[in-house]
């Protein structure tokens, strides 16, 4: 009995010291009554780590238990190799340090390293961690040599999505006070780009879009639009929330093209339809999708041309059907004012876009996003004290956008 209990301890502890390998089906053991408390969708990869660790540091949108958090590689040519992961709770923003005892070492089936490889994500097992809404939450990586794959597209605010990387080599993970890390990098994800837990909430919303839904350029200190609506629902009985995810990614398009901006595939994610099921319909109660793009292919740009209605059109046809097909509800926004000349093509494709999305009945609830915002003097434009630039809402602008959803359309 001695002999057996000692090969017993003996393999325990190779399992932990061994990594684990995840496949591109890596999302099982789901705990009933999971949700997502936050997303930050991986956009490409961009060079190999070094020997640094970066902490991640994201905000939860839902109170839950039994936190596991995704790492994924889905753009790398090689393998992920995952030596260390830990997770804790970060009370600012502005200093990497941890609340004292929150930092949890993370397993991947009972193992403290995993390798990835090319196309896959995986989850960690449960952490005996609990967050409430509002909570930041930090994922502390150690891969170095591995492939970066990140989330680059930094929203103007000073708070979440962000990361801090140490400023020594080596493994920092364990570190609480924050002492081993530099300045923090607003909107700079690596490798951590979802959370879940066990949650009185109902389900998640998945807000899937651009860099309008991204928060670029939300140039005025508020929330993105997405942060409102969270903070609208967290006024609802707990029982009747939700939560909500953002998988805003700048530059993204609704439609499979090329595209406009960034020749090299990296930029901006791969289009809505090709990433529907990684940054969706793959992701732990998820009930609605919030569906806010377009603008990026009817604008076009060097490497690809303006896009017809009937592309943008055809491709939110195939999302909704199948956001239906998996038993979820999608709601769809219009796209907002681009500057596009009164008359013109762009403008017209516009305009025939929007009146599809009012009208066809292909979504279960639209939210007219483009008449909450368009300027009635010029109905080509954003209003000017609610824009930044030509196609982004201001922090103003945002929290309109936010605070004219409709919960109802949510079950709330």
């Amino acid at each position: 009995m001695r002999l057996r209990r000692t090969a017993v301890v003996l393999a325990v502890a190779a399992s932990l010291l061994s990594p684990a390998v995840a496949d591109a089906a890596s999302a099982d053991g789901v705990l009933p009554g999971s949700v997502t408390l936050t997303e930050s969708a991986l956009q490409g990869v961009h060079g190999v780590s070094p020997d640094v660790t970066v902490r991640n540091v994201l905000t939860v949108t839902a109170s839950g238990t039994a936190l596991r958090v995704r790492l994924g590689n889905p753009f790398g040519a090689t393998a992920l190799r995952v030596r260390s992961v830990w997770v804790g709770r970060q009370p600012s923003t502005g200093s990497p340090a941890l609340a004292p005892g929150s930092n949890r070492r993370a397993t991947f089936g009972f193992r403290h390293a995993v390798t990835i490889p090319p196309g896959a994500s995986v989850w960690t097992d449960p952490l005996p961690l609990s967050v409430r809404r509002g909570d930041h939450v930090a994922v502390s990586v150690y891969a170095p040599g591995s492939p970066v794959d990140d989330h680059t597209f930094p929203p103007p605010e000073t708070g979440t999505p962000g990361s801090f990387a140490s400023a020594a080599p080596g493994d920092a993970g364990s570190d609480e006070s924050g002492g081993a890390y530099g300045a923090f990098a607003p909107g700079v994800l690596w490798w951590a780009d979802a959370i879940s837990a066990v949650s009185p909430a109902r389900g998640t919303i998945v807000a899937l879009g651009d860099s309008i839904t991204d928060g670029y350029n939300a140039f005025g200190g508020g929330p993105r639009w997405t942060d409102v609506l969270a903070e609208r629902i967290a006024t609802r009985p707990p029982a009747r929330r939700l939560s909500v995810a953002n998988a805003g990614i700048s530059g993204n398009t609704v439609s499979v093209q090329p595209n406009p901006y960034d020749p090299t595939g990296q930029c901006c994610g791969p289009p809505a339809p090709v990433r529907l099921d990684r940054d969706v319909l793959s992701l732990p109660g998820v009930r609605y999708v919030l569906l806010l793009e377009g603008t990026n292919d009817l604008g076009g740009g060097d490497n690809a041309p303006p896009a017809p209605a009937a592309q943008v059109i055809d491709a939110m046809k195939t999302i909704a059907g199948r956001v239906h097909a998996a038993g979820r509800r999608i709601v769809g926004a219009t796209i907002l004012p681009m500057c596009n000349a009164a008359g013109g093509p762009k403008e017209q494709a516009r305009l025939a876009v929007n009146a599809w999305i009012r009208t066809s009945g292909t979504f279960d609830a639209v939210l007219d996003f483009d008449a909450v915002l368009r300027d009635p003097a010029d109905p080509t434009v954003i209003r000017a004290d609610w824009r930044t630039d030509c196609y982004h809402p201001n922090a103003a602008g945002d929290r309109l956008l936010g605070d004219s959803i409709d919960l109802r359309v949510f079950g709330l």
